[in-house]
């Protein structure tokens, strides 16, 4: 009878702390007589272009004479599937950056590195908040290299022309001052131009990013750590925040008897709209911003923080995450952990953030803003990102979608589609 998931996600944990003590304390010697000993090369998977990658791989290896790195760009659609299968074949690559939504699924092949060998202390003290998503009871599963934090974009010619000097800080300036001044109809009442894009499911981009965010911004980190055993937190209790008070907020915006009512299934999705500039916010991500700029290049938008709940004062906003992971399988461990923590600690990091123009997820890096239009409010954003283990994108993109969809047809409440949304998770991550 096969074990559940979680017993064996809890012994996978605790034999790789064992393990890796052991390695690093030079109990058991891998690759050599000499536990301490690296050399040779180390492959390193990817679906960061090879071009992207040659200048920061290339500086990293002549300084580090006694070893090599190679690196093999990956297709992002076959990404999952294509390291499984060279894994299970056991011709996978020594190291492998890793997006925090497969950090769950990839949990029982990482050679997870124990606080023995980083310290809980110094992973906090040298990355960002966000990069938390990958830490464990028992470890690391991978070095936080990069956060993509949610930002919001807006058309500053679209602001201007109706006397709105500021973009908004707060939700609340969002529903009471800028929906009502920026959403244009016509007099058929139909949207022509739209505020801002929220409150659907299939065409407003990020959606459960976005959706995500308000969570964690109501202080519920959407999946908990309880007992070694993940399990979702969206029905716990908050004597401050209701999150179905929180979904109705998000869904009140595709309610055509709603105040707020700014977004409807007629529009095209919300980067389409909003590079065809009929929408006047856009709620994106910071890798997004050259891709925007060459859709329209007319166009006169700028970014600013994603807004926050009146009143609160610690910021919050989401993140995609990528780490670098050390595969459990690799043949030469001591070699591919040594150069795993010093492409996470040294100049390759800063390299690698600005070759990919997003924000380093290292603290000291992030102290050094590149001087632009942009790169101020990415940086400062990634300080205060949150992300959160995904057990499955695809599936928990399906339990977002019921959760909106379910509130909009009125076939749920917003508390029950919240309590049937945190029961299809919690299945999902006891698989």
């Amino acid at each position: 009878m096969k074990a559940s998931f979680q017993i064996i996600f809890i012994v996978l944990f605790i034999a790789s702390a064992i393990f890796g003590v052991l390695v690093f304390s030079g109990i058991i010697k891998l690759g050599g007589d000499d536990a301490s000993s690296t050399g040779g090369t180390v492959v390193l998977w990817g679906t960061i272009r090879s071009e992207v990658m040659v200048g920061a791989l290339e500086g990293f290896n002549n300084n580090n004479q006694n070893f090599n790195v190679k690196y093999v760009q990956k297709s992002a659609e076959t990404f999952d599937n294509d390291l499984l299968e060279a894994l299970a074949s056991g011709k996978g690559p020594d190291m492998y950056f890793l997006p925090d939504n497969l950090a769950y699924h990839y949990a029982n092949k990482i050679g997870i590195i124990p606080y023995t060998s980083y310290s809980l202390t110094s992973f906090k003290n040298n990355f960002a908040g966000a990069g938390e998503v990958f830490l464990t009871p028992t470890g690391l599963l991978a070095f936080p290299m990069t956060i993509d934090p949610l930002v919001m974009y807006y058309n500053r010619s679209t602001f201007d022309s109706n006397g709105i000097i500021y973009p908004p800080t707060t939700w609340d300036e969002i529903s009471n001052d800028i929906v009502p001044v920026l959403t244009k109809k016509n007099e058929l009442n139909k949207i022509t131009k739209s505020a801002v894009a929220l409150g659907h499911f299939s065409n407003v981009n990020h959606s459960k990013d976005i959706l995500a965010t308000l969570f964690m911004q109501a202080k519920n980190p959407i999946t908990t750590l309880n007992g070694g055993r993940l399990r979702s937190s969206l029905s716990d209790l908050n004597p401050k925040y209701n999150l179905g008070s929180v979904l109705k907020f998000y869904t009140d915006f595709a309610d055509p008897s709603h105040p707020t009512y700014s977004w409807n299934k007629s529009f095209s999705n919300s980067l389409n709209t909003f590079s065809s500039e009929d929408l006047a916010i856009y709620f994106g991500f910071a890798s997004e911003l050259k891709s925007l700029v060459d859709r329209n290049p007319n166009q006169n938008f700028s970014v600013a923080p994603v807004p926050q709940i009146k009143g609160e004062s610690v910021k919050v906003t989401g993140a995609r995450v990528m780490g670098l992971a050390i595969s459990s399988f690799s043949k030469n461990f001591n070699t591919a952990f040594t150069a795993a923590s010093l492409m996470a600690t040294g100049d390759f990091a800063s390299k690698l953030s600005l070759a990919l123009s997003v924000p380093p997820a290292r603290r000291d890096l992030l102290a050094i803003k590149p001087v632009d239009s942009y790169s101020p409010i990415f940086y400062n954003s990634a300080l205060y990102a949150r992300s959160y283990l995904d057990p499955s994108s695809d599936q928990t993109d399906d339990i977002f979608r019921t959760m909106i969809d379910g509130v909009l047809s009125n076939n749920m409440t917003p508390n029950d589609a919240i309590s049937d949304a945190s029961s299809k998770l919690d299945l999902l991550l006891a698989k």
